[in-house]
Order: structure tokens, then C-alpha cells, then sequence
């Protein structure tokens, strides 16, 4: 027969009798991760301006290009090229063109004329053609000359901005004082998960920021924003199969694989002193990272585990920590030198919380931080993009 006593369902809907059973655990399953924040820790020191610059310079270069539609009275024989940048150029200097076994000997230097002698050394002649790259292997002084005219390079200043990361926190009294599930003290929970979207902010700008064109110092109109890793890389952006060509045989030229990434530091490292000691991916390229070695992987009958990780990749031309963002753009793959790049905070202005006056009946406070990146000698950083 039907059960006719007193039951929790008894008082009807809605359950009025019955207490409340709810957990004191508050789940957040949003992603606040910041891995490049991590990896790159605290900088050695704060930015004293809004306006954050440093100085970078550069060796006398030792490379040149041949500028010369045609060549008289041949490319074999021609005793007189003209180059890009003469004065790179020095009597005594052997030089190597590009893809040739010759040298040739600078015997003067007019302006961007050079007058070489041909095949130096008992090298071979060979045609030499314009846009061709010419390499200085050293040069070589007469015993008892004078010294030659003095050379040097210019220090050149680099700068970035500082943008303020902001975020408003406000509580009614009755809020702060009701007994909450899961919460102790609602304002500071409140202050805990905006200071949460405030690192992941700054993440995904020093990734991805981008500084205003016009007054970038900022105005009463014009907000400033730091420039970020990847619009500061100029000099090393590559593509596949754009002068990257893969040497692993992908399904498509597009494709990362271990040739796309060799490839990428080995041009990084043919014209910088840099090593990449860290490659930034989102998650497809690290899925591709992770394959390059899938098919050497063995596995007994007994093992019950299965890994498939690439997290160090090492290579002739540095050995590279595998970083994985959600803000990287999914067809790119980012190379740095890390011990180049620091994130700053303007001197006082890390995050921190500041109480603000409550013109009502409520809590009220701003959690505020002030940041810049400053990111040392772009060329040594690099950036791969168009990934399939």
C-alpha cells in the first residue's frame, strides 16, 4: 500500500521544511592561466615613465648585396661591382658571394664602386649577379700602413608605453554583511576575480598589444596602450614555403614540423648572437610540436600510460622550452629569447587594490596596475606565421 506518513515531499512544492543543502565551494572553470608571465617572472626593475625606452646597438655589419642590373664586360670577368652600402667596404677586405666558392679581393673603395680583383687566392671565377649576397671574411691591413679611418655604429633608443589595467569593485553593505554560501567575505572575493581577469588581460596584450599610431603617449581622448611580442617583431617573420621551406615533408607546405621550426632558428641564429630558448604556441601548433616524434615513440604490451609530449625542443641552434598560450593566434609560433624581454611595471604601479569613498550604502574600490614590455633587440626574437 501507498506510504501515508509524514515525507520530505509533504509540504509541497517548493519543499518550505526541508534546509538547504548547498556546497560551500564556489567553481570556476574560466581560463585566468598567464604562462609567459610566468615563465618570465619579475623584472629586474620598474619603469620610471609612461614613456619607457633603452638602447640597443649593433656590430659594424659584415654582409652586403650586389646592386648592379649588369656587368661589364661580364659577370665572370666584371673587375667593378657596384654594391647596396659601399661604405661597409675596406681595401684589403676578401670577400664571398652567396652560393660561390670565389673570393674576391676589394682593392678600392668610391663610394658604392667597388674594384676587386677576381678568383683571390687561386678561387675559381663565377658570374655574379645583382640582388646577390656578399659576405666580408675579413680583411687584411699592409704591414707598417697607418691605421685605418675609425668606424663605429650609432646606439639607437627604443621605447614603449605604459597601459593602465583597471577594474572597479563595488559591494552593498547588506551584501557584505548577509552570510554567504561559499563565500567569507564577498569584497574580497570580488576583488580575488577581477585581479584574476586583470593578469589574464595583461597577458594577451603583452602577446598581442598594439600601440596607438598617433599620440601614442597618450592624451584626454587617446588611451595608451603598450605594443606588444608580436607587433615588434619586423625583421624575423617567416612563413613556410616563403623562404622557410619545411624539410620534413608535411602534408602541405603550410604544416609545422620539425624542418618549419629547425628552419625558423636557424635564420634567427644566422643573423643575431641570440639563442631562442623558448617557443610560444596555442594549442594546434603544440599539437603539432608533440607529433614530430609520434612515430619513434615504442610502447610494451604492459604500459598503461600513453604520453605524447614535446615540452624541450633542442636543436644546433639553442635549446627551446614548448610554452603553450590560448592567446597566441592559432596559425602562429612565436620564438624569443627570453632573457630579452621583461614585462615592467611603472615604479608604485603593480597591481594593487585602492579604496575608494562610498557615496552610498556599499564597498567601493579600483584594483589598478600600470605596464610596459620591453622587448630588447627585436631581431633576435622571431615569428612563424600562415600555419595550417
Amino acid at each position: 500500500m501507498a506510504f501515508t506518513g509524514k515525507a520530505s515531499f509533504s509540504a509541497g512544492a517548493g519543499l518550505p521544511e526541508i534546509a538547504e543543502d548547498v556546497s560551500d565551494i564556489v567553481g570556476i572553470v574560466s581560463p585566468h592561466e598567464t604562462p609567459l608571465l610566468d615563465l618570465l617572472g619579475d623584472p629586474r626593475r620598474a619603469a620610471q615613465s609612461t614613456v619607457h625606452e633603452w638602447l640597443e646597438d649593433a656590430l659594424l655589419p659584415n654582409t652586403d648585396v650586389i646592386d648592379q642590373a649588369s656587368f661589364t664586360p661580364d659577370p665572370v670577368t666584371a673587375t667593378t661591382i657596384t654594391v647596396a652600402n659601399g661604405d661597409r667596404f675596406r681595401p684589403g677586405d676578401q670577400v664571398r658571394p652567396d652560393g660561390s666558392d670565389e673570393v674576391l679581393l676589394v682593392i678600392a673603395v668610391a663610394g658604392d664602386s667597388l674594384a676587386i680583383e677576381r678568383g683571390y687566392g687561386g678561387t675559381a671565377p663565377d658570374a655574379l649577379a645583382d640582388e646577390q649576397g656578399l659576405t666580408i671574411v675579413g680583411n687584411a691591413a699592409l704591414e707598417g700602413d697607418d691605421r685605418p679611418a675609425a668606424r663605429f655604429t650609432n646606439r639607437t633608443r627604443q621605447r614603449n608605453y605604459t597601459q593602465i589595467f583597471t577594474a572597479s569593485v563595488e559591494v552593498s553593505g547588506t551584501q557584505q554583511a548577509a552570510r554567504t554560501i561559499g563565500v567569507a567575505d564577498e569584497f574580497d572575493y570580488q576583488k580575488q576575480e577581477r585581479l584574476r581577469e586583470l593578469l589574464r588581460d595583461l597577458e594577451h596584450s603583452v602577446i598581442n598589444g598594439v600601440a596607438a599610431v598617433a599620440d601614442p603617449q597618450g592624451s584626454g581622448t587617446v588611451r595608451r596602450t603598450l605594443r606588444g611580442i608580436l607587433p615588434s617583431i619586423v625583421t624575423n617573420r617567416m612563413q613556410p614555403g616563403v623562404g622557410l621551406v619545411p624539410l620534413g615533408g608535411g602534408p602541405s607546405q603550410s604544416e609545422m614540423d620539425e624542418g618549419v621550426l629547425n628552419g625558423a632558428m636557424r635564420q634567427i641564429w644566422e643573423q643575431s648572437g641570440a639563442r631562442v630558448d623558448t617557443v610560444l604556441v596555442g594549442g594546434k601548433q603544440k599539437r603539432r610540436i608533440n607529433a614530430f616524434a609520434s612515430d619513434r615513440r615504442g610502447f610494451s604490451a604492459g604500459d598503461e600510460r600513453f604520453r605524447d609530449l614535446v615540452s624541450v625542443y633542442e636543436s644546433d641552434y639553442g635549446e627551446a622550452r614548448i610554452v603553450l598560450s590560448r592567446f597566441v593566434p592559432e596559425d602562429a609560433a612565436i620564438l624569443l629569447d627570453s632573457s630579452r624581454i621583461e614585462v615592467l611595471p611603472l615604479e608604485g604601479r603593480s597591481f594593487h587594490f585602492k579604496p575608494l569613498a562610498a557615496t552610498g550604502d556599499s564597498h567601493v574600490g579600483q584594483l589598478i596596475g600600470e605596464y610596459t614590455v620591453e622587448m630588447r633587440n627585436e631581431n633576435a626574437h622571431g615569428v612563424v606565421r600562415g600555419l595550417g
